[in-house]
């Protein structure tokens, strides 16, 4: 069989795995690259022609090695590659298409997990102002979905995905539909934000909490906007995600509790809530008298 046939194959079973769509591009970019190097190298193309030798070929290549710009790639992105390359190869192993799986011998990058880069307080009150101060039609509906990221954490999926009916301000608390790995979450709201997101609704009692014009805003319109209010503050290097970050970090300097910012996150495991200590030296500054 083909390597473009198999990945194919993988594709549907990655699909029927409930693999998310961004999971599922990114496999088949990192494979369609693997292809791509083999045709240009003149190496056959048939999946069983696949061994331990081309794989480690391919990893050691400037294909894999280099990225777009020329300059050696992040650990974290060469390990994003592996990982894809390895789910693939080890499915078409597992169902019999080979007899053995090719990227057996293939390991991780080693890499510490970089910081998140969180805003700071002065940056997080220069965004807000900008907000505060800002005027047309999209602009309170920018202000609050940066309120609402900014002091629960959520992922912007899970905001833009929000219908009001999951929205229950007696409780404080907003129903997430839309997560990673598809499990329904929970997500506590604090009081300063329940008077502004009553206030944003006004008289609506049902469909889509952020709006375009008449439609739920899109993903891509709503990260643009973000990043133009981040800019406008002159916020540099901080993204989107950043204010998910930024309520992590806030909240674990506030309380010192890890397990607490794991329930507030919705971390499956601690293990992933643990990257933000590394950013919680408030504490550390006032233990040794900085």
């Amino acid at each position: 069989m083909q390597l473009q046939d198999a990945l194919a194959a993988f594709q549907v079973q990655l699909r029927a795995d409930g693999r998310s769509e961004h999971t599922r591009k990114q496999y088949e970019r990192h494979a369609r690259s693997m292809i791509a190097w083999l045709e240009y190298s003149g190496q056959p193309t048939e999946i069983d022609d696949v061994t331990t030798g081309v794989i480690a070929e391919f990893f050691a290549s400037d294909t894999a090695r280099l990225s777009a710009r020329g300059g050696e790639k992040r650990a974290s992105s060469a390990n994003a590659q592996r990982t894809s390359i390895r789910c693939f190869l080890r499915w078409a192993h597992e169902s019999g298409l080979v007899a053995s799986n090719a990227a057996r011998l293939l390991r991780r990058a080693r890499c510490a997990p970089a910081p998140p880069k969180a805003l700071h307080g002065d940056e997080q009150k220069r965004l807000l102002k900008v907000l505060d101060e800002a005027t047309g039609t999209g602009a309170p509906r920018d202000h609050m979905l940066v309120q609402m990221l900014l002091r629960t954490g959520i992922r912007i999926g899970s905001a833009l995905a929000l219908d009001i009916e999951d929205v229950d301000l007696a409780h404080s608390e907003l129903t997430l539909r839309s997560t990673k790995n598809d499990n329904p979450a929970t997500a506590v709201m604090p009081t300063s934000l329940i008077a502004a997101l009553r206030e944003f609704l006004g008289d609506r009692t049902t469909g889509p909490v952020f709006l375009a014009g008449t439609r739920r805003i899109s993903m891509r319109h709503a990260q643009r906007r973000i990043s133009h209010w981040l800019n406008m503050a002159k916020v540099n290097g901080r993204s989107v995600h950043s204010l998910r970050h930024t309520f992590a970090s806030d909240l674990l300097t506030r309380t010192g509790n890890l397990r607490l910012v794991q329930a507030a996150m919705n971390h499956r495991s601690v293990v992933s809530t643990t990257v933000y200590a590394q950013v919680s030296r408030d504490r550390l500054r006032a233990a040794v008298g900085a």
